[in-house]
């Protein structure tokens, strides 16, 4: 899986991950919490 491009929902404790890859299919859809998605991203 590699992922092309990542959107990111910036909230005050829920964020949500959203990642396609070169054909746009969706291959990341993640809810997280402010404390996960440092991880997340790396």
């Amino acid at each position: 899986m590699q992922i092309k491009r990542i959107g990111l929902d910036l909230a005050k404790n829920v964020f949500q991950v959203h990642g396609v890859d070169r054909n746009e299919h969706v291959v990341v859809r993640r809810r997280l919490s402010r404390g996960e998605v440092d991880r997340a991203i790396a």
